[in-house]
């Protein structure tokens, strides 16, 4: 089963990455005490899985990312799937592209991490979030029923 492996949040912009173990996420907004949550954006939560930053040979939190995952192919995941970590429910909303902070971890990073840098999400229902969580995907034919409604 998926799970959640590490918890991050940026106190400050640029600043390093702090572990958790636990945060509380805010719907519509992310992790609460991140110095990127923000209300409305598509930019709320970054997801990237420890299988890619081992191809890498990344530790965890350097890419900055929100959430590491274990057993899930986040790179895989479709814009607008769904998925629940514990009690909180995400939805996918955005490629995460890599950047210049990502280059400047390793010169040519950049180029190598393109489309395997994570994925951005948008918070839809809040809660805690706990290291070792439980990771769902919502069922497409859910999801699409509720669409409709």
């Amino acid at each position: 089963m998926a799970r959640v492996l590490h918890v991050f949040r940026a106190p400050k912009r640029h600043a390093a990455m702090e572990e958790l173990a636990s945060a509380e996420v805010v719907a519509d907004k992310g992790l609460q005490g991140c110095a990127h949550a923000r209300p409305g954006g598509k930019r709320q939560v970054l997801l990237v899985d420890a299988e890619t930053l081992g191809v890498f040979q990344l530790q965890p939190g350097l890419t900055r990312e929100n959430v590491t995952t274990e057993g899930l192919d986040v790179n895989g995941l479709a814009i607008g799937q769904r998925l629940r970590l514990g009690e909180v429910e995400l939805e996918v909303s955005a490629v995460c592209d890599p950047c210049e902070q990502i280059e400047a971890l390793r010169a040519g990073l950049q180029a190598e991490m393109q489309g395997r840098r994570g994925m951005l999400c948008r918070v839809v229902k809040g809660g805690t979030l706990q290291r070792g969580d439980g990771i769902e995907l919502e069922e497409k034919s859910l999801m699409e029923s509720r669409s409709e409604q």
